[in-house]
């Protein structure tokens, strides 16, 4: 607004000042006026100058024009988007090449799920016929002995003793003390039969390892009669077993002869205690 201003005041000198040699130019036609008139064209002038100076102060302040850009058609143009050539790549597949080193194996997976069982498949071929095995070992043990004398009691207890021998395998049965001797381990079955006296008691004890197992027993009768008792026990290595004859308390007996044998006592293992 000051250059505005400076403009202004320096055309109005230009305006009313002489020349500087001291002559009047000759004016010209359009620019002559009376010399009355010119103080007041003077003062016009003036008023119109200053009026247009505030105006022009009260103005805001226009902002100054700046390229800030390329004019359009000097822009840079992009070119259009282009298709990329197909190439196929088994017209420029080569020969193949040697197969590299095996690498580094490596880290195990998860465990996945158990898949279904499959189909059975065919029977395989017979195999080869293996070696011979050992010999299979068998257990046994049986005994049946009888007695052919008749036996009183008296004040002490008695061991029956035998004296006819129908079977001793291994001769487990001693007929000198009239006792069984365990030596195979396992279930055995005994069993004894008597013949009664009459107007007598028979009371008689099957022993093992001096304990009382089962009682024979028959009450006085005016007739004589067999009588017979069994039992299975589960016998260990040196195991004993007899009948035993209870003692003269009670008066009893056991009958037979010479001719016939009534009295009889067996056993034999069942089954052998290392068998499954």
């Amino acid at each position: 607004m000051e250059g505005l201003g400076a403009a202004g005041v320096l055309l109005l000198c230009c305006l009313l000042l002489p020349t500087a040699a001291g002559s009047q130019p000759s004016p010209s036609p359009h620019l002559q006026m009376d010399p009355e008139e010119a103080p007041s064209q003077h003062h016009a002038a003036r008023a119109r100058w200053e009026q247009d100076s505030g105006a022009q102060e009260e103005l805001p302040p226009q902002p100054r024009c700046v390229r800030c850009c390329e004019p359009p058609d000097q822009r840079y143009a992009y070119p259009p988007r282009q298709p990329l050539p197909q190439i196929n790549m088994t017209i420029l597949k080569g020969e193949k090449g040697d197969r590299g080193e095996r690498g580094m194996q490596g880290k195990f997976g998860k465990m996945g799920v158990a898949g279904s069982r499959g189909h059975t498949g065919p029977k395989g071929q017979k195999g080869s016929v293996g070696a011979p095995g050992e010999r299979c070992k068998s257990h046994y043990a049986a005994f049946s002995v009888g007695r052919k004398k008749p036996l009183h009691s008296n004040d002490y207890y008695q061991t029956l003793i035998f004296d006819t021998e129908f079977v001793n395998l291994y001769e487990h049965f001693n007929m000198f003390t009239g006792k069984f001797y365990c030596y195979v381990p396992g279930i055995y079955y005994f069993s004894l039969n008597v013949h009664t006296w009459n107007q007598k008691e028979t009371y008689l004890h099957i022993m093992h390892n001096g304990a009382e197992v089962v009682i024979l027993y028959a009450q006085v009768s005016d007739r004589s009669i067999m009588q017979s008792q069994s039992v299975m026990l589960e016998l260990q290595e040196k195991d004993e077993v007899w009948v035993r004859l209870y003692k003269g308390e009670r008066e009893n007996a056991v009958f037979s002869d010479e001719y016939d044998t009534y009295i009889t006592f067996s056993g034999h293992l069942i089954k052998y205690s290392g068998d499954p």
